[in-house]
């Protein structure tokens, strides 16, 4: 199991915030965290670690007047650690190679593709296209409805028709380098990991994947460890001592890498 760091950028600053709590309307987002420190800054610190796959996500849409200084904190990190980081917010196939071209490894998507509430394989296809599937990661963001798990987009805040299942997971590996998975209801809130998600992910992995949600204890971590079966990255946000959480960033790199 790797450790994916991330930046998560919301009006123009590095925060953490509730997932479900954001809302294009007012630029609003409940947050757990927002930092002194730019986007350089944490960016050299993952360089200096030695850790890649991380990412950074731009938490504003591109209509909100926070969507360039967003941008431009992300430039920031591209810079300090080139091809060291993904970048998804807002994701298309004409922007993508803006991202790509300022140090990004991969660009991550979700609106884009997943689209009134289905996959929209046109456009699926026209961004493989444009980039190539070695360099496009899909986020399979979700939440729970009944006993299953469906893809929500637009900064999570809209279901979509699409599960997370055997048939998904499988049919979109050929699209993609990797999948990018938060369990959403649970993200920001540090209040223990989605068992039932990582269990599915676990049982159907068919590419390298990344879960965020949840890790508010190294009891946690271990508990993502075993049943992702040491094959799922994690990513840590607002517990992490980095965004004045409890959880050492130093004991988070050790145990994953037990």
């Amino acid at each position: 199991m790797l450790f994916r760091p991330c930046i998560d950028i919301h009006n123009g600053q590095v925060k953490q915030i509730v997932g479900g709590s954001l809302l294009d309307a007012g630029d609003y987002a409940k947050e757990n965290f927002v930092s002194n420190q730019d986007g350089g800054y944490y960016a050299s610190l993952y360089r200096d670690a030695g850790l890649c796959g991380g990412h950074i996500i731009l938490l504003n849409p591109a209509s909100s007047e926070y969507y360039e200084p967003d941008v431009t904190q992300a430039k920031r990190a591209l810079s300090a650690y080139p091809g060291g980081l993904m970048l998804g917010g807002g994701i298309n196939e004409t922007n993508a190679a803006r991202f790509l071209d300022a140090g990004a490894s991969h660009v991550i998507v979700t609106s884009y593709v997943f689209k009134d509430g289905e996959i929209n394989f046109t456009n699926l296809n026209r961004i493989v296209r444009e980039i190539g599937k070695e360099r496009l990661v899909l986020d399979l963001s979700c939440r729970k409805k009944g006993d299953d798990y469906f893809i929500v987009t637009d900064r999570w805040q809209k279901f979509t028709n699409v599960k997370i299942n055997t048939q998904i997971l499988s049919e979109l590996t050929s699209y993609c380098d990797e999948y990018l998975i938060h369990a959403v209801d649970v993200e920001g809130k540090a209040s223990g990991i989605e068992q039932n998600l990582v269990s599915l992910l676990s049982d159907n992995q068919t590419c390298p994947m990344t879960y965020a949600g949840g890790v508010g204890s190294y009891e946690d971590l271990e508990r993502l460890k075993e049943l992702g079966k040491n094959q799922i990255d994690v990513t840590i946000g607002s517990a992490l001592d980095l965004f004045g959480g409890n959880l050492e960033f130093d004991k988070i790199l050790d145990i994953c890498k037990k």
